[in-house]
């Protein structure tokens, strides 16, 4: 079981430093916590992203089988960062949908694309239980 003093870590491809710090800083709202000349560390909601300087990117991205997000427990945290991608024109890969309709493992989703072609995704399950 996850003890929350720990921190997940993943390190994604970057193709332009600024462009990541405007995508996930500015526009996202993820706070820096280290920036070098080859890398940007990043607090992503609770857990460490690392974009690290690369030219080896996705051209031609696809939603399977990678991306990365956060799948929330609360729904209004979950709207407003929907609401908030809108106001700031984030790029979406793929708006708001709803997936399992009528199942158990029913959810909310969208996908964002940053700049290095890094897909995100955000989820809301309608019963909890199905976060695992």
């Amino acid at each position: 079981m996850r003890d929350m003093n720990n921190v997940f870590h993943l390190a994604i491809p970057a193709r332009d430093l600024d462009e990541a710090y405007t995508f996930y800083v500015e526009k996202l709202g993820c706070k820096l916590a280290r920036r070098y000349a080859d890398r940007i560390t990043l607090d992503f909601f609770g857990d460490q992203v690392v974009c690290h300087l690369s030219q080896d990117y996705d051209q031609e991205p696809k939603m399977y089988p990678r991306h990365f997000g956060v799948t929330f427990r609360d729904r209004a945290q979950f709207d407003n960062l929907y609401k908030l991608a809108k106001q700031r024109e984030i790029p979406f890969f793929h708006d708001m949908s709803l997936r399992f309709e009528g199942l158990i493992e029913e959810h909310l989703t969208f996908f964002l694309i940053d700049p290095s072609n890094n897909l995100l995704e955000f989820k809301y399950y309608h019963d909890e239980r199905m976060m695992y």
